[in-house]
C-alpha cells in the first residue's frame, strides 16, 4: 500500500492528515488515548517534546553565516501578526462596540489573530521553507500568550513579558545551531528529523482538538478562523516579499494557538469589564484554533504551488 504517497497528495498532508485523525479520535472517543504508558505519552502528550526535537533539528541546519536572517524574518512576521490583529480588533470595537461584528467580539478577534500556533508554523516552514524560516519561531514565540492581546486592549500595566517562555523556546534552537555549526556530521544526522517528526507531533496536536467546539461557537467562530487564516496568513505572505524566494511560508502565521483559548480569562482578570464577553470570546477562539489548523496548511500549499508556477513561467 502506498500510504505515504496517498497522504502526500493532500495539500500539507503529512501535517494535516495525522492532525485530522487525532482530532477525529479525540472527538468521538476522548478517552481512547488516556490508557497511560507509551500510548498516552506519544499519541496524546507527545506534541511538545517532539516539536522541541524538530526545532532542534531545524536549528542545526542554520548556517552561522546567515544567522541574522531568522531574526529579521521573526521580527517582521511577529509585527505583521500583531498589527493586523490589533488594528482590525480595535476598528471593530470602535465601530460596533463590545458586541463586535457578526457576533465576533473585538476580544476574540485580537486574541485569535495576534497569537499563532508555533508547532504548525515550525512544521509548515520545515516543509515549504528552510532553516531560517523555522528559526523565526524563536521570535514569533513572543506572541504566545495574552501579552500582545493586553497591549492591544490597553492593559499594558498589568501584563508581563513572558521572558522565560521565550527562553524555553530558544534553547533547543540554539543547541541545534551550535551542534550543526560545530560538526557537519551532526547537521546531516539531524536533517532527517525535518521530515521524520512531522506526522508524529501532528497527531497529538490534533488529539488536543475537539470538533464539537466548532459547533458550540457557531458561525462566528468559523468566520473568525477563516478571517485569521486569510488576513494574517496573506499578510505574512506579502511581508515575505521583503526576503524573496519562498514567500509561501510567510502564510504559516495564519493560525491561532491552542493556548489563546485561555486569553479571554486572563484579560478579564486584568480588566473586569471584559468578563461579560469572555465566555463568548473563548468559544470563538477555540473554534478558530481548529479551523486555522485545518485551513492554514491548505493555504500555504496553494501559495507554494502558485509561486512555483510563477517562477516556471518567469
Amino acid at each position: 500500500m502506498k500510504i505515504m504517497k496517498t497522504i502526500q497528495k493532500v495539500p500539507g498532508g503529512m501535517m494535516v492528515v495525522p492532525l485530522l485523525l487525532g482530532a477525529i479520535l479525540n472527538t468521538i472517543a476522548p478517552d481512547a488515548l488516556q490508557i497511560g504508558g507509551f500510548t498516552t505519552a506519544l499519541f496524546k502528550n507527545g506534541a511538545l517534546p517532539l516539536i522541541a526535537l524538530f526545532v532542534l533539528c531545524m536549528g542545526a541546519q542554520i548556517d552561522i553565516k546567515k544567522a541574522g536572517v531568522p531574526l529579521y524574518k521573526g521580527i517582521s512576521l511577529t509585527a505583521v501578526k500583531f498589527l493586523v490583529g490589533a488594528i482590525l480588533g480595535w476598528g471593530v470595537g470602535q465601530i460596533f462596540g463590545p458586541a463586535g461584528l457578526l457576533g465576533i467580539t473585538p476580544l476574540a478577534i485580537i486574541s485569535a489573530m495576534t497569537n499563532s500556533n508555533g508547532g504548525l508554523f515550525a512544521a509548515l516552514t520545515g516543509q515549504y521553507g528552510d532553516a531560517t524560516d523555522v528559526g523565526a519561531v524563536s521570535i514569533l514565540s513572543l506572541n504566545d500568550g495574552p501579552f500582545f492581546t493586553m497591549i492591544a486592549l490597553g492593559a499594558t500595566g498589568l501584563a508581563k513579558i513572558p521572558l522565560i517562555a521565550f527562553v524555553a523556546v530558544l534553547v533547543p534552537i540554539v543547541l541545534g545551531f551550535i551542534l550543526g555549526n560545530m560538526d557537519e556530521d551532526w547537521r546531516k544526522l539531524l536533517a532527517q528529523g525535518q521530515t521524520l517528526l512531522v506526522p508524529f507531533f501532528a497527531f497529538p496536536l490534533g488529539a488536543a482538538l475537539d470538533f464539537r467546539t466548532v459547533v458550540s461557537a457557531g458561525l462566528p467562530g468559523i468566520i473568525l478562523g477563516v478571517m485569521t487564516v486569510l488576513i494574517t496568513g496573506l499578510g505574512g505572505y506579502y511581508a515575505y516579499r521583503l526576503f524573496g524566494g519562498k514567500k509561501a511560508v510567510g502564510a504559516s502565521i495564519g493560525t491561532t494557538a491552542g493556548n489563546a483559548v485561555g486569553t479571554p480569562a486572563a484579560v478579564a482578570a486584568a480588566d473586569p469589564s471584559m468578563a461579560a464577553i469572555a465566555a463568548v470570546a473563548t468559544a470563538q477562539i477555540a473554534a478558530s484554533v481548529i479551523v486555522t489548523a485545518i485551513l492554514c496548511p491548505l493555504l500555504v500549499s496553494y501559495l507554494d504551488k502558485l509561486d512555483k508556477k510563477r517562477q516556471a513561467t518567469a
